[in-house]
């Protein structure tokens, strides 16, 4: 296999990415110079070396904590409970909560052997306890995989809270994932969302 189709191959590994994307994105990367591609072999291969996770929250960054826990602006009595990083960033991206975060990791999948991780949920616990939210938002994503995650989480969220634990409404579509939903979508979840 040559050099180019050994790109496309590995490119279309990642999420999102057919064939045809794959192929220009290859194709555009030999159009660059050697200085440019240098750069962008750099900064991948320095991505995981310099990143680090959040101590207080389970964020992705390169400082520890992360930006969003030192912001003096953030509302710290909620609290939003996502599964990952993009789910995370699309709700930062979508500028309608204001608040802290805690990313768990993972989810509950029982179809591919997934579970949360006891040290997930002790992580999680401390988190609650340090800051003693008025509100936690459970926002995982409405499909099986999600519920599942949630009702692994309600019962010790429950008992660790003496806030409100709410759950983001079903203004996100059932099978969908939070980091593909829209704005105004996520908008009509964070607005519609219910006290468990």
């Amino acid at each position: 296999m040559d050099a180019l189709n050994e790109l496309i191959t590995t490119l279309k590994k990642f999420p999102g990415l057919g064939l045809k994307s794959a192929r220009r994105i290859a194709y555009h990367l030999m159009k660059q110079d050697n200085s440019e591609l240098e750069h962008i072999g750099t900064m991948i291969s320095d991505l995981k070396k310099n990143m680090k996770t959040c101590r207080h929250c389970g964020n992705i960054t390169d400082k520890d904590p992360c930006a969003i826990c030192v912001d003096p602006l953030r509302d710290r009595k909620t609290l939003c409970v996502v599964e990952d990083v993009e789910a995370l960033s699309a709700l930062e991206q979508s500028g309608l909560y204001n608040g802290l975060y805690h990313i768990l990791g993972g989810r509950v999948a029982p179809i591919k052997g997934d579970e949360l991780k006891e040290n997930a949920i002790d992580f999680l616990i401390h988190h609650v306890k340090e800051l003693s939210p008025d509100e936690i938002i459970v926002a995982t994503s409405p499909k099986m995989e999600g519920d599942l995650t949630y009702y692994a989480l309600i019962d010790t969220l429950k008992r660790t809270s003496t806030g409100k634990v709410t759950r983001l409404a079903y203004g996100l579509p059932v099978g969908g994932a939070i980091e593909f939903a829209d704005k105004m979508t996520l908008h009509t979840a964070i607005e519609s969302r219910s006290e468990i």
